[in-house]
């Protein structure tokens, strides 16, 4: 058993995204209990999510990403079934965590998680090799607004066949010298239910990866392109018309850690995830389950920069001065895909594409600090959007100067 406990305040000025409270303030709360026990080859467990918001305004952009009132993420039964194919076979309710994160994570920044049920299968026939089947229905966290959200009202999150995901990921360790490879297909299939109208996506995302990992003394890098097919309705409504799909996007880095006591690591970081140009397909980038504080930017009420519409070089220095501390900051210019779709996840969008495509730049930091270890983390994030035409300019832009964004975290681990 473990268990862990989560508060943060997150404070804005000078909010990006559209539509939004310019100034807020939020507080969350997330406790998880986990349970796992099988003293043989079988195994069940269980994980119990109970993620609150507090102090939410009125126009503040607390969603499902922030509140999901005691829900059992995870119920699974677990086999390890060996053989030649090292299989494990896992069933139920369960999280997901597969290839680069970049499109299927268990995001532990977010306030909540994404859960899925189904059957999951793991093949390790040798150390070089592995691959993972699975199926499943995304479970649909609830409740999905008003004023049961901001009461933190407990609804069991639902799973249903009209919204299904599946596909494989597969990995080569050292297949090209010190580069290990791997691949991945995934399968998005989304249809109306009576309660709630959707665009009713049919995706297939393709990715590719190579990566040399990181070590002391050497240069590291990580190459990824993923292409997205498929079909997509034009808006949500019952007339809508059907448009084809097709989008990419690509994620470029590479390293240098320093054989230091501090363990300096300086990185170069390319994003690139298309944007739609209203040329009678759809070719804006669905980053479907995927993390987006690793690559990006803090999520909560910041948020602002996902796998979408953008175009971006960075440049990152992560560093661990003390055994307990931990340390990151990076630099970030950024531009839009496409001129005339709305700007990564802010919402900001201009039409007509007079507003040009610079965004802006973002600065981002964080410390983390073990100040009991193994048992209390404290943690300090904040990022500085220096904004650009784009985001100054456009019909819908928010007023007001630069965006800063703050949250202070406080873990307990039992």
């Amino acid at each position: 058993m473990s268990a862990t406990t989560r508060a943060r305040v997150e404070m804005i000025e000078n909010q990006a995204r559209a539509g939004f409270e310019r100034n807020d303030t939020l507080v969350t709360f997330r406790t998880i209990i986990a349970a796992e026990y099988g003293p043989g080859p079988v195994r069940i467990g269980g994980e119990l999510y109970d993620s609150r918001a507090y102090s939410i305004s009125p126009r503040s952009p607390v969603s499902t990403s922030e509140v999901n009132a005691l829900e059992l993420v995870q119920a699974y039964v677990r086999a390890d079934l060996g053989g030649a194919l090292g299989t494990q076979v896992q069933a139920g309710r369960f999280t997901l965590d597969l290839g680069s994160r970049r499109i299927v994570a268990n995001d532990d920044y977010r306030n909540t998680t994404n859960g899925y049920t189904g059957v999951r299968v793991d093949l390790a026939p040798s150390k070089h090799f592995s691959a993972t089947l699975f199926y499943a229905l995304p479970q649909v966290r609830l409740p999905s607004g008003g004023a049961a959200l901001r009461a933190n009202r407990v609804e069991i999150d639902r799973e249903s066949f009209d919204l299904r995901f599946w596909g494989a990921t597969v990995r080569r360790r050292q297949a090209i010298g010190p580069f290990d490879v791997d691949a991945a297909w995934f399968r998005l299939d989304e249809r109306d239910r009576p309660d709630l109208p959707t665009r009713d996506r049919h995706l297939t995302t393709l990715s590719a990866r190579l990566i040399k990992a990181p070590a002391a003394g050497q240069w590291d890098a990580e190459g990824e392109l993923f292409h997205q097919g498929g079909s997509i309705n034009a808006d949500a409504t019952a007339a809508a018309a059907r448009l084809p799909v097709s989008a990419w996007s690509a994620h470029g880095e590479i390293g240098y850690s320093f054989a230091a006591a501090w363990k300096p690591r300086l990185s170069f970081e390319y994003e690139y995830a298309s944007g739609d140009d209203r040329g009678g397909r759809f070719t804006r980038f669905d980053p479907v389950f995927g993390s987006r504080r690793a690559d990006y930017a803090p999520s909560g009420i910041y948020s602002t920069l996902a796998r979408s519409n953008i175009s971006s070089p960075a440049i990152r220095l992560e560093a661990v001065p003390h055994k307990r501390l931990e340390t990151m900051i990076s630099y970030r210019e950024m531009w839009l895909a496409s001129g005339q779709d709305a700007f990564s996840s802010s919402g900001v969008r201009d039409a007509s594409g007079a507003s040009g495509r610079y965004a802006g730049r973002q600065i981002e930091g964080r410390v983390r600090w073990w100040a009991i270890a193994k048992r209390l983390q404290l943690e300090a994030s904040g990022a500085l959007l220096d904004k650009g035409r784009f985001l100054k300019r456009a019909p819908n832009a928010q007023p007001g100067g630069d965006t800063r964004y703050l949250s202070l975290n406080a873990s307990v681990f039992f």
